[in-house]
């Protein structure tokens, strides 16, 4: 007997989501594979701490998303094209909406001033930290869908609702000192000035005290929480199956360590991106709002989401292009304007090309 006919799924009706009969296996096999995957990275590729350069982080990065893609065909192999289509539409709006996460932390480290050689480590733990949280919340979301059908439009309204934020705040940076997570923090656990290491925890004068990395653990998992708020109803409204819906977040959220050290340092050049992204947002809450009158076809779904993307990554360059080519061309009009000017001054100290052309000298 073949794995798909294995891993039967129901056969989908026209506008509804794929329903999976996932056996307990695959799901032992897909959290182990995440785990082992978290273990090599972490005690193999990342064994002793050191700064990543872009190139390390692209090529970690395009690994990461292969596998990610790869399983995609899995999905679609072993359950059918509208489960992978589910999957891959799960995917990119999760990785999507990340992007916007890793700036976030890229202020949240510039903030404490953490080395490039510790901040691993720390993502390491937010994004285990991050998958569990995830987990709780795509089964807690999939539980009251069920129980309760409403509670799909204060999923789009939230969407819609954020989507609006987004725009109102794009552009606007994030300030870690006004967070009231870190206050919390600060309040009830004492924290040391200084880094021990990788160290979350350290001994100051006999007296044990959180480091800073531990503030920032704590900070990434707070961030993490408030954008699975608005990335686990967006999924939930490409597919319902909790399998899918865990795999793709899954595998979206274990490549943001190496995208992180790929983009750090190029939220300037994405300016359009929030836009995109709110676009998105507002995108999925509308679909969620219209399932019960029509319900988008998943490819359609991945179309718009991808156009929308792709618009936002496009301009955004374009316009950092420009900006760039201004100065330049700014540079070059005013050398050409005083060459110019020095060439006419040149030409008027002689009135005539030749001795004969000169004007009679006055007479006394």
């Amino acid at each position: 007997m073949s794995l798909p006919l294995l891993l039967a799924a129901e056969t989908p009706g026209a506008g509804s989501f794929v329903q999976l009969d996932v056996p307990g296996w695959a799901w032992i096999a897909l959290i182990a594979a995440i785990v082992l995957m978290l273990l090599l990275d972490l005690l193999l590729v990342h064994r002793t701490p050191h700064d990543i350069s872009i190139k390390e982080a692209s090529i970690e990065s395009a690994v990461w998303i292969s596998i990610g893609l790869a399983f995609g065909l899995v999905v679609a192999w072993a359950w059918g094209w509208q489960a992978g289509g589910e999957y891959y539409g799960g995917y990119l709006i999760e990785k999507s909406l990340s992007v916007d996460n890793v700036f976030v932390w890229a202020v949240i480290m510039a903030y404490f001033q953490v080395p490039q050689k510790y901040q691993f480590r720390v993502l390491f733990w937010g994004i285990f930290g991050a998958l569990v949280m995830r987990a709780i919340f795509i089964f807690a979301g999939v539980a009251l869908i069920e129980k309760f059908d409403w509670i799909l439009y204060v999923f789009g309204a939230l969407l819609l609702y954020t989507a609006f934020k987004m725009l109102k705040h794009s552009g606007q940076e994030v300030d870690p000192e006004h967070n009231p997570v870190l206050r919390g923090v600060k309040r009830f656990i004492p924290v040391s000035t200084e880094l021990d290491g990788q160290k979350l925890f350290t001994k100051v004068d006999g007296v044990r005290m959180a480091t800073p990395l531990f503030a920032v653990l704590v900070l990434v998992e707070a961030t993490d929480v408030v954008f699975a708020v608005d990335s686990v109803p967006a999924i939930l409204a490409v597919s319902r199956e909790p399998f899918i819906v865990f795999a793709s977040n899954a595998f979206a959220i274990l490549g943001l360590r190496a995208l992180y050290f790929a983009l750090a340092g190029m939220h300037g050049r994405f300016r359009y991106l929030d836009r995109g992204l709110a676009a998105i947002l507002a995108f999925v809450g509308v679909k969620m709002l219209l399932l019960d009158v029509y319900h988008l076809p998943i490819w359609l779904s991945l179309t718009v989401i991808t156009v929308i993307l792709t618009v936002a990554v496009v301009t955004s360059l374009r316009a950092e292009a420009l900006d760039d080519e201004e100065p330049q061309l700014l540079s070059t009009a005013i050398i050409g304007t005083k060459k110019k000017g020095g060439s006419e001054g040149g030409r008027g100290g002689r009135t005539g090309g030749s001795p004969g052309d000169q004007p009679p000298p006055p007479e006394a």
